[in-house]
């Protein structure tokens, strides 16, 4: 008799938050091996996919896409093939299914299917899933990406030559813009993507901090990162030969948790009958994960941590983010926040919304060489510097701007001489 297997999950998984199902990676009838991803789910803030226990069969599915699912609730069960016939629904061979002992990510059958049948090879396509694997919202993507490129451009419609000036069609500049060709656009076909759960959660989020909860005021500064390059350009090297990568983010971090001791307010949550103070300092790190959303790992502790630490810890969380591995506990406890946009290209930006509870978030936008006026020894001397704009909004219910500029003068401070 064939063995049967539950599939659900631990309370240690889901951590006490709220998910549900967001898509099943295998269909039933299909053979999935022992540490292949089985099923995506989602909660607010992080997307994660939960890998077969054993290797077996998806005899059936119990809680569909869309659905919420709890602790301990059998999703599914699958079933020991050893006693079974079966005929798996793709050949796999060796070029279909990568071998993770070699460090590569496995792809699910749904993904190897998808795969073969549009003759595609999985090195063609970038992957987002966990440690960098190929999901079949990735192998969607690129067709869609394909096809878009090769679609044929419109044909335009031949000039009529006739003596009727009235119904001729004359060439000028600004034929593109006739009422005909606009009307035809505007009945071009538009497609609807539904929202994912983190994506209606930002929204709600976004909307809540803004306009409901927190008066948003911004100050903005400009900051000179010459010391900080030096001191990273001495480092980066030791740093890396240890496994760390040294960036400007742990840097910034250190700087900020540094500042808090000048501005304790910035550190802290309001509450209608008071301001809560907070003894550590938790800084989330704004992470972009491209077209899937924004997360927000939280670095913890951070006044208690050296540069190196913090860099390690900084790896670890941003890597999860990444390779879609964060855990709900990964971004809790936050008290402070940092964007660094600049790393996109932006010079600033204004406001930067607040990651509720928090009462602040600091931008930093991105690093260029400027032309400036220094007064050395009495004499302007015109100088190339590394500068950049680092911002900070805050809610103007905790804070005022006597605080919000004492904090953003202490964190350029610092940063400006660092190691001096």
């Amino acid at each position: 008799m064939a063995k049967t297997i539950d599939i659900k999950l631990s309370a240690d998984e889901l951590e006490g938050t709220e998910a549900t199902i967001s898509q099943w990676l295998i269909k039933e009838g299909e053979l999935i091996q022992q540490g292949e991803p089985l099923v995506e789910l989602e909660t607010d803030k992080v997307s994660m996919e939960i890998c077969a226990a054993e290797t077996g069969i998806l005899k059936q599915i119990f809680v569909q896409v869309g659905e919420k699912v709890e602790t301990d609730l059998v999703l599914g069960i699958l079933t020991d093939q050893t006693n079974m016939d079966y005929t798996p629904a793709v050949e796999i061979t060796p070029d279909t299914v990568t071998n993770q002992k070699n460090g590569k990510a496995l792809l699910s059958p749904a993904v190897r299917r998808l795969l073969k049948e549009n003759d595609l090879d999985n090195k063609q396509i970038f992957g987002t899933g966990r440690d960098g694997r190929v999901t079949r919202k990735d192998v969607e993507a690129y067709l869609q990406s394909t096809t878009s490129l090769l679609a044929k451009p419109p044909v335009e419609e031949p000039l009529v030559e006739t003596s009727n000036v009235a119904t001729a069609k004359v060439a000028t500049p600004f034929s593109h813009c006739s009422t005909e060709v606009l009307t035809q656009s505007r009945l071009a076909p538009s497609k609807l993507v539904p929202h994912s759960n983190m994506r209606k959660t930002i929204a709600k989020h976004m909307v809540s901090s803004l306009l409901e909860t927190s008066p948003h005021v911004t100050s903005v500064f400009d900051m000179d990162m010459s010391n900080v390059i030096e001191h990273r350009k001495w480092h980066k090297k030791e740093y890396a030969e240890l496994g760390v990568k040294l960036t400007f983010t742990a840097y910034f971090l250190q700087a900020m948790a540094k500042a808090v001791k000048s501005v304790p307010q910035v550190n802290a949550k309001f509450h209608d009958h008071a301001l809560e103070l907070f003894s550590d300092v938790n800084i989330g790190v704004g992470t972009a994960l491209g077209d899937s959303g924004l997360v927000v790992p939280v670095v913890q502790q951070v006044q208690l941590m050296n540069l190196f630490e913090i860099a390690t810890c900084l790896n670890q969380q941003t890597d999860k983010a990444r390779n879609n591995k964060l855990k709900p506990s990964d971004m809790k406890n936050g008290t402070l926040t940092l964007s660094n946009h600049g790393v996109s290209g932006s010079l600033f930006a204004t406001p930067i919304i607040i990651n509720q509870p928090q009462v602040a978030i600091l931008g930093v936008g991105k690093l260029e060489k400027r032309v400036v006026v220094n007064d050395i020894n009495g004499e302007d001397i015109i100088e190339i510097k590394p500068k950049c704009y680092v911002s900070l909004s805050i809610d103007h219910r905790a804070l005022d701007a006597h605080q919000t500029n004492l904090y953003l003068s202490e964190f350029v401070n610092i940063i400006e001489n660092w190691g001096s």
